[in-house]
Parts: C-alpha cells; sequence; structure tokens
C-alpha cells in the first residue's frame, strides 16, 4: 500500500520546514521528507542572524525590507530562540571614506531596522568604543553603533517541522528522495530510501515541492527537468569561547558572540562543485584571520576550535560578482515553464525571510489544489514560542521544582521555551536522568532522552543539532561515550553499531577541525584520540 498526500516537501532545511508547517496549518495533508537530518546542510552553516543585510540596503533594499520585518515576525513568533547582539563598526583612521558615506548608509538601514526591533545606529568616540570593546587596540576615529537579533538555527528549524507535525504533518528525516515518479507530464510521487535502514519506499503526492536549497538540480533531475542555480561557497571559523563583548565589524568580514562561542564569517565565492564537497581551506580561514587582524591584532592569540562551510542556493542570474548576486528568491512552477504539472521549485532568498519565501510557495499550492485558505503563520507561535513568562522566570521555576542549576535550566528553556517542562518530566521518576552528559554546554540525560522520543534525533550528530552536544571548547570529547551509551539504550542498538555511531560522529566533527589544527588545538585533537583510541587517520 502506498500513502497519499496532497504536498509532499523534499529538504529539511529552514525554507523545506517552513513550507511544511504552512501546507499543514492549512489543512493539506503533508509529508517531509530530509535525505539526512534538518538544518544539516546550509541553514545549520549559516552565522545565526536575524539580519535585514545592511549592505543590500542600497543595492537590493526590497530584499532589506523584508528581512528587517520578517525578522520582526520570527522574533514574536519564537521568542526563545532569539537572543540580541549589538555591534560596533569602527572606522579606521586610515580610511578614505568619509564619515558622512557610513552615516547615510546606516540612515537608509535605520529605517527598515524599527521593523526587527533595533535602535537608531549611534556614532561612539575612540574612547567610547573602546570602553565597550578593550580588544580594538588600532588607531580609529571612532564607531558607529547597530543593533541584530541573533537565533539559534537548528531550534528554528525544529521549531517549525515540530509545529507542522502538531498541525498533522509527516516527519521522515534520514530519507533521501532517489526518484520522482511520474505518469506523462504529471509528477505523482516520490521514491525513498531510508538512510539507516536502506528500506525503500513510494509515496504518492498531489504536488511536490522542491525545497533542497543548494541541492535543488539534483532534485528536480530526478523529476526529469533541467534546473541551474549560481551557488557560492560561505566559510566560518567558530572560537572557544565569547571573545567580545559586542560583535565587530573588521575590514569585510564579521567577529560575533553567538550563544557560548564566537563566529568568524564569512566569504562568498563561486561554488560549483556538489554542494556535499564544500569544505573550509586554510586559505580561507587565514582570510578571515587577516581581516580581523586589521581591527582586533590579538585574534591570532585566540584558539579556534572548527570551521564550518555551507553552499547558497543563490538564483541563477548574470554576473560572476558574489558580492553583486541578489539575496532574492523565486518560485518556480514547472507547469508553466516545462509542462510538468505537480511539482514547484524554490530557490534563493535567505534565512531570516523563509517564513516569507513559504507562504508564497503555500499560495501557489493553494491555487493549483483550488483550495483558497489563508496564512497564518505570521501570527502563530512556533512549536515552544507560546511564552506565559520570561525565559529567566521559566528557568528559574524548572531551577527550583527539580534542583538543576540555573544556568542549565536556562540554556534548557532557550531551546525549548514553553515545553521546557516537558523536557524534565522524566526527573520525577527518574531523577538520575538530572546528570550532565555535556559540560561545555549543559546538556542533561533528560534532554537527550527527551530529544530521541520526540525530535527525530536517530544519531549523535542529531542530538548535537537538538541540544550543541559536542559544539563546546572540547569538540565532544568528553560527552561522545556518554550520548552513545544513552542513544544506544533508546533505539537498541548492537555494540558494533554504537561504535559506529561514535565513530561517525567524530569523523564529521573532525571535517570542521583539521583546517585549523594548529597551536593549542593540536593538543585537544590528541586528547580526543586518545581517549577514544582512533588506530585509523580520520578523513577530511
Amino acid at each position: 500500500m502506498v500513502d497519499s498526500f496532497q504536498v509532499i516537501v523534499i529538504g529539511g532545511g529552514i525554507t523545506g520546514a517552513g513550507i511544511a508547517r504552512d501546507c499543514a496549518m492549512r489543512g493539506f495533508r503533508t509529508l517531509l521528507v530530509e535525505r539526512r537530518d534538518f538544518s544539516s546542510g546550509t541553514t545549520g552553516a549559516c552565522m545565526g542572524m536575524l539580519h535585514g543585510g545592511r549592505r543590500y540596503a542600497v543595492s537590493h533594499p526590497e530584499v532589506t525590507k523584508l528581512s528587517c520585518v520578517e525578522s520582526g515576525i520570527i522574533q514574536r513568533i519564537a521568542p526563545h530562540l532569539i537572543f540580541r547582539i549589538p555591534w560596533l563598526i569602527p572606522i579606521h583612521e586610515s580610511d578614505p571614506k568619509p564619515l558622512e558615506e557610513y552615516e547615510r548608509a546606516l540612515k537608509a538601514y535605520d529605517e527598515y531596522g524599527r521593523a526587527k526591533n533595533s535602535p537608531l545606529h549611534v556614532f561612539l568616540t575612540p574612547e567610547e568604543t573602546r570602553r565597550i570593546e578593550p580588544s580594538i587596540t588600532v588607531p580609529i576615529t571612532g564607531a558607529f553603533t547597530r543593533d541584530e537579533p541573533g537565533v539559534n538555527v537548528f531550534r528554528l528549524v525544529l521549531a517549525n517541522v515540530l509545529s507542522a507535525a502538531e498541525a498533522g504533518a509527516t516527519i521522515l528525516n534520514h530519507s533521501e528522495t532517489v526518484r520522482v515518479l511520474r505518469d506523462g507530464k504529471r509528477v505523482t510521487g516520490i521514491e525513498v530510501e531510508d538512510g539507516l535502514s536502506g528500506e525503500r519506499r513510494q509515496y504518492r503526492g498531489d504536488m511536490v515541492i522542491n525545497a533542497a536549497g543548494p541541492w535543488t538540480p539534483y532534485v528536480a533531475e530526478l523529476a526529469g527537468i533541467g534546473f541551474r542555480l549560481k551557488p557560492t561557497r560561505g566559510i566560518h571559523i567558530l572560537f572557544d569561547r565569547r571573545l567580545t563583548s559586542t560583535a565587530v565589524s573588521c575590514s569585510g568580514v564579521s567577529l560575533l558572540p553567538h550563544e557560548s562561542i564566537t563566529i568568524c564569517g564569512l566569504t562568498d565565492t563561486l561554488f560549483t562543485d556538489p554542494p556535499d564537497e564544500a569544505r573550509s581551506q586554510p586559505d580561507e580561514v587565514e582570510y578571515l584571520l587577516s581581516r580581523v587582524e586589521t581591527t582586533i591584532p590579538s585574534i591570532r592569540q585566540a584558539r579556534i576550535i572548527r570551521t564550518m562551510a555551507g553552499v547558497r542556493p543563490i538564483i541563477d542570474q548574470p554576473g560572476d560578482d558574489e558580492r553583486d548576486l541578489s539575496r532574492d528568491y523565486r518560485v518556480y512552477d514547472h507547469e508553466e515553464l516545462d509542462g510538468v504539472k505537480g511539482f514547484i521549485t524554490i530557490a534563493g532568498g535567505k534565512m531570516v525571510i523563509f517564513r516569507q519565501m513559504a507562504e508564497d510557495v503555500t499560495d501557489l499550492v493553494c491555487d493549483k489544489l483550488g483550495q483558497p485558505i489563508p496564512c497564518e503563520t505570521a501570527h502563530t507561535p512556533l512549536y515552544g514560542g507560546d511564552l506565559s513568562s520570561s525565559l529567566e522566570e521559566l528557568a528559574l521555576g524548572l531551577c527550583e521544582r527539580y534542583g538543576l542549576p540555573l544556568h542549565t535550566t536556562m540554556r534548557l528553556a532557550s531551546r525549548h521555551g514553553s515545553k521546557s517542562p516537558a523536557v524534565l518530566e522524566m526527573l520525577r521518576d527518574r531523577p538520575a536522568y538530572a546528570s550532565r552528559i555535556c559540560e561545555c554546554e549543559p546538556v542533561t540525560e533528560a534532554e537527550i532522552r527527551y530529544s530521541i522520543h520526540n525530535e527525530w534525533a536517530k544519531t549523535l550528530d542529531d542530538l548535537r543539532r537538538r541540544t550543541r552536544l559536542g559544539t563546546g571548547p572540547c569538540q565532544a570529547c568528553h560527552c561522545t561515550a556518554a550520548a552513545a551509551q544513552v542513544l544506544s539504550e533508546e533505539r537498541n542498538l548492537t555494540l558494533e553499531r554504537t561504535f559506529q555511531e561514535m565513530d561517525q560522529f567524530l569523523q564529521e566533527r573532525w571535517k570542521g577541525r583539521y583546517p585549523v589544527l594548529t597551536g593549542v588545538q593540536v593538543r585537544q585533537e590528541q586528547v580526543i584520540r586518545s581517549v577514544y583510541q582512533a588506530e585509523d587517520e580520520w578523513r577530511p
């Protein structure tokens, strides 16, 4: 028997998750399929900001305006996932650009910034700048301020997926689309292979939506359709702690404190290889460090723990200068373009405008299926976003009820919001589950088990995206074995499969570490290898 749906969404990044939520909320029988895990591609490699794109305010003002409006909406529907990031834009004494030029650009951005709840920019003297950020030791004439919202991107995607499931959607991760089924000129469904068991199943659908990000051309090819993007690769480097009190713009790149670490980025280069082959290169790391060094010379003494690389699914357009490529998006109706019914592709855009992208796609689905149902996603809280008190009050209550450290419950609340009490409910019968699995990012055994049971976490890498397991300074040295034991118990894994899971997790972590394996990080790597007795070289 083949399961049938009205809408099948291929791709579990932020765009696909948003589309699945919108379609399910409008009452369509919806299936979301993701070949690996939610936010394991481009979304998970972004800088984690709901910004308006200041550099597009002049060249592409419509993108900046939409980004700011959508940022404000996300802040309202997912308040638990948001944190403020104040910014400094230092002006070097050697900068030939007049202050008035910066002033004009920031004033233009201020007009849009109100929509995302950002204060107006302010000019600071050199003395005021250094009081705020002492690490800026080069000669400057002052600095401008701005403000951006940061977000936990992994939980933002998952909140959309959970909201979709709550509205009735069927959710499949680790499920790769290997065939797009066609009956003549109509797409009728997909064939999916389970990445863990190898089993294959077919699913019928009235509409199939290709929301696979940089993989959209590959999915389109499965449907017999040619499709082009102009993808670019961006890399970030991650430091082991918060190095600054504010984000700092440094000669075209940014250094920003983000949750418990610091992120530096980013690069932007055309990338024509398969998206799975995107890796950070040592020369790119050096480029970022050299840019930051012009403003914060001490950056060379900081410890880099890893890098991350992602590929942007930029729409095909003229020009080869990455800085001038539009971040706009398009919805492609393949019935109009190629005469193939029942197939839609969404490409381009930015994470912050995912909700509007999803609304546009779902409006087209409504039109195709003859069911004009209004969109409610801008006014409906995401899963966990219906807070009745502040995060601080919620965390304090959990701290008092379960005897956990306030730091632990605060981090838990920032991930689960109003659903946090449900995560810790099992402690009533199993108080031992209050033990910490990850010390760098306080993650309890209860949260690990909850994620396995309720959030489709099937691997250690899935648990990393759910909880930030293994993302701190030790880079999974101390938590891998403990988390693997819990995963093995919950999923009834064999001993051999458990060790395979640990090896795969450490191998994936290693891919981000090898481009920055210098200095003190070399010693940390030796510790990790000693703990896990790695006999073979991990592969880049």
